[in-house]
């Protein structure tokens, strides 16, 4: 077993990178610090880049959408795993693939295809590729699976996942099982913690953040501890919220401490 390094994903400090982004990432190193996950960073890498070496920071993971229901045209996708690249980025995630897309068999093997083949192209830059979930991949069964297995089922070896912890409670999993299903082929986890909610995105109603619930790591139901042991093949931990109520950089700093409490920096 491996120790996943830590990280934070940058979304959870949205609103304070908007009003000053480098005294935000001043603030995420002065909690210990060295990883962040990026997002929206395809037409700034270079600048981010800069603003990360400024304070000691690294994006070995980031987020960007390249599973377009008609698939990315290879233009778009190098654009993409160049920006990346350039950031430092060494897996970069989709982080979501909308509810009806999860509905039907044929859209799933659709979605799985298309992920092996950015794989594919993504390999030249150097980079692997992967599947960020939420909680809409598990709710319907296709050929007696959830929908996300039927998914995992059909990438090739070098694709890779990270299972957000919350999200994946949301979508009626224990966790733990799921991690075990899926074994090698996780390599990063969400730490993020809150009440066991219900799958929000599948009615298609408005969804509020808020709704969630979120708390900092170690103070909800999410089964962190033992997902943490579970994932024996995760490279890196990275703390997220997507609404926290309260300072958000005390939820981080708690996330920080709740990891480093389980031998993680």
């Amino acid at each position: 077993m491996s120790t996943p390094r830590m990280s934070v994903q940058l979304y959870s400090v949205r609103h304070a990178l908007e009003a000053d982004q480098d005294a935000t990432l001043g603030r995420l190193a002065a909690l210990g610090l060295r990883n962040v996950e990026a997002f929206a960073f395809v037409h700034r890498a270079g600048e981010l880049a800069d603003a990360l070496a400024r304070h000691g920071l690294s994006a070995p993971t980031g987020h960007a959408g390249f599973l377009s229901a008609d698939g990315a045209s290879a233009a778009s996708l190098d654009e993409t795993f160049r920006a990346a690249r350039r950031l430092g980025v060494e897996i970069l995630f989709d982080p979501f693939v909308p509810a009806a897309r999860w509905a039907d068999e044929e859209e799933i093997a659709r979605t799985a295809d298309l992920l092996n083949e950015a794989a594919e192209r993504a390999a030249d830059h150097g980079l692997r590729v992967g599947y960020h979930n939420h909680s809409q991949e598990f709710v319907h069964t296709v050929a007696g699976l959830n929908a996300f297995d039927f998914f995992a089922d059909r990438l090739s070896p070098e694709v890779v996942l990270e299972i957000d912890l919350f999200w994946a409670s949301a979508g009626g999993n224990d966790v733990v099982s799921l991690l075990d299903r899926l074994g090698s082929r996780v390599r990063a986890l969400h730490v993020k913690d809150g009440p066991v909610i219900d799958d929000p995105f599948t009615s298609g109603a408005p969804f509020d953040p808020a709704d969630t619930r979120q708390v900092a790591a170690g103070r909800g139901r999410i089964r962190l501890d033992e997902s943490l042991a579970a994932a024996s093949h995760a490279e890196y931990a990275v703390i997220e919220f997507d609404h926290y109520d309260g300072d958000i950089f005390e939820g981080v700093a708690a996330g920080v401490s709740y990891l480093n409490g389980k031998g993680i920096v």
